[in-house]
């Protein structure tokens, strides 16, 4: 197939990577030209600007977005519209919140443009592994794009999950589950370097990669960061981001009436471990020193 792919960052340039490696032919644009010149020398066909995108591809034209989600993305939409025609097909494979999703499926409608939305899932091992892909619309929009979705996936890898915004909304909630997997991982992790034990803590996530039933990808990754980074990651600060889906999963299931501590602990997790000096430790010390006369450090 021949589409046009906007943004070429750490997921979008190897994702055009792994689909010119596959025969499909891609006209490719990013804001900065020397990622544009970078990927046209592998193989893709440089745009160096939305309209010389549009206008290198025939109708019924299809354009992937993979830009950060919200104001970019809409951005991006926004300027796509106004050379789209009828019958064309914008694909949205960034992080974006599914509501989102069904306003501009509809908004597109009135256009006669076609909106299709893309959970991806790989992060940089995409390339080499392929990319989960999650994705949601009307079953004729999404239908002559699986030749893309199966050469960027894994076997199996691919999935219609259902109407708009239902591709971005099992990717919110694969990455709400994704952060309490990880948070376990942590915690567990901390105990073992806090033990007595002089614990070889990459042998250890080695080991449970072989038959235990915490095994898991990210379980691998650990061990690798234990072998590059050594055990106490001293060059590593503790400061986690979280890309929005954490917060919109948690909202969802609030909206939802559904009890989902480990996702809700494990988000609040990753806001503190953004605060240098919690004041509220400080008040938790404060209190424990006033009713039990408990020791505190001043500074």
């Amino acid at each position: 197939m021949r589409i046009g792919f906007i943004g070429l960052g750490r997921m979008g340039g190897n994702m055009v990577r792994r689909l010119l490696r596959d025969g499909h032919e891609i006209v490719a644009y990013n804001r900065t030209p020397e990622k544009t010149r970078e990927i046209a020398g592998e193989g893709a066909e440089a745009a160096f600007s939305i309209q010389e995108l549009v206008s290198k591809l025939s109708p019924p034209r299809t354009v992937w977005i993979m830009v950060p989600a919200g104001d970019a993305t809409e951005a991006q939409i926004t300027e796509l519209m106004a050379d789209l025609s009828p019958g064309d097909t914008i694909v949205d494979g960034g992080n974006t919140n599914f509501h989102d999703d069904v306003r501009r499926h509809a908004s597109l409608a009135t256009k006669g443009l076609r909106y299709v939305d893309a959970g991806v899932s790989g992060g940089i091992w995409g390339l080499a592994n392929g990319f989960c892909l999650m994705v949601g619309g009307e079953r004729e929009a999404v239908e002559p794009l699986e030749p893309i979705f199966r050469s960027l996936a894994p076997a199996d890898g691919y999935l219609h999950t259902g109407g708009p915004g239902s591709g971005h909304y099992v990717k919110m909630i694969h990455n709400g589950i994704e952060y309490g997997m990880m948070q376990a991982y942590a915690e567990g992790f901390e105990i073992l370097h806090a033990s007595d034990y002089k614990l070889d803590l990459a042998a250890v996530a080695d080991l449970w990669m072989h038959g235990s039933v915490v095994r898991s990808w990210l379980l691998e990754l650990a061990g690798r960061a234990f072998r590059s980074n050594g055990p106490d990651l001293e060059h590593l600060q503790g400061w986690v981001a979280d890309s929005g889906e954490g917060r919109w999963t948690v909202q969802e299931a609030i909206d939802r009436d559904v009890p989902a501590p480990v996702i809700t602990i494990s988000l609040l997790t990753r806001f503190r471990s953004r605060q240098e000096d919690s004041y509220g430790a400080r008040v938790l010390a404060a209190l424990r020193n006033e009713f039990g006369g408990h020791a505190v450090k001043s500074e």
